[in-house]
């Protein structure tokens, strides 16, 4: 079968494949080659470089992935359906496919993509050299653009110390703010429990109250109109009498200790306590215009009215 004779890239050395994958290589080769279609062009000089090589130990990693990424991008790899390699097989035409046939894991070739559009070219052949890994790659894209950027130009220079110095700094200040986000986050989520826990008392208590509302409206609907307003004047004297048993004993005992207070440090309280006394007084006056109220006909206070009561 003719080679293909293509132009190689020779300055940059790569491991040689073993002797599987470059069989698998050339049955390859032998497929894409008989087809003639335009789309197949780049396939075709991807791997007649390979065969004309006879492994990609003259292939520069970083080109070789380029192209990998352009036929990925532009589907090329379907050129391949319908055709059989030497040994029968009928392509499917596949990524996946394409890359088992080059003797490539598709998720080593797919991280292999992602660091190139990650790292750039440059950078990306820098960090291999210096046997910057996958894992240690991915790692890296995950950080914030920044931090990405330095890495990227201490890697363009080839000092690896200054690398490898930058990214064990880089990767603890990111783990600390990671750290910190996720302590945040906890402490976010048990605010958000929390409330949930509230809200959710609220919301029984709320049924509650609508079901003992639901049976007051179905109580009052059953009374007479005389009894439904006894029973409003009651709960107006029950009002009545919590205000006045709070005037009469906190607000009073409140007084009584500022006035023991004044008389020990001889200081006049008197006009802040007949200010609290006239604000109650206005208030009591505008519930009594609103609702034009005369003079109580009764000196008796109206909770110790014996029928009331």
């Amino acid at each position: 079968m003719a080679r293909t004779k293509l132009e190689v890239t020779p300055e940059i050395e790569l491991p040689a494949l073993d002797g599987e994958a470059l069989a698998a290589n050339q049955n390859l080769m032998a497929t894409v080659l008989s087809a003639h279609s335009d789309e197949r062009d780049l396939v075709n000089q991807l791997l007649g470089q390979a065969q004309m090589a006879d492994s990609f130990a003259q292939f520069s990693k970083t080109v070789f992935t380029s192209k990998l990424a352009f036929v990925k991008e532009n589907k090329l790899y379907q050129g391949l359906n319908g055709k059989k390699t030497e040994d029968g097989l009928q392509c499917k035409g596949t990524w996946e496919e394409f890359c088992n046939l080059l003797g490539w894991a598709p998720q080593h070739a797919n991280e292999a993509i992602a660091n190139l559009r990650q790292f750039g070219e440059q950078a990306l052949d820098s960090m291999s050299r210096m046997g910057i890994g996958y894992r240690e790659m991915r790692q890296y894209r995950r950080l914030p653009e920044d931090q990405q950027a330095a890495l990227i130009e201490i890697a363009k220079s080839g000092d690896k110390d200054a690398f490898i110095d930058l990214a064990e700094e880089i990767i603890a200040k990111h783990a600390r703010e990671k750290e910190a986000l996720t302590l945040r986050l906890d402490e976010v989520n048990a605010d958000y429990d929390a409330q949930g826990e509230v809200m959710a008392a609220k919301a029984i208590e709320l049924d509650k109250t609508k079901i003992e509302l639901e049976k007051v409206r179905g109580h009052i609907q059953k009374l007479t109109p005389n009894e439904v307003t006894e029973m409003i004047r009651q709960e107006a004297g029950r009002q009545a009498f919590a205000v006045e048993s709070s005037i009469l004993g906190e607000l009073r005992e409140a007084l009584t200790e500022l006035s023991k207070h004044a008389e020990e440090t001889g200081e006049d309280q008197r006009t802040f306590q007949a200010g609290l006394l006239q604000n109650l007084e206005l208030t009591l006056a505008a519930v009594r215009s609103e609702f034009y109220l005369t003079d109580a006909l009764v000196s008796t206070p109206i909770w110790l009215n014996t029928a009331e009561a």
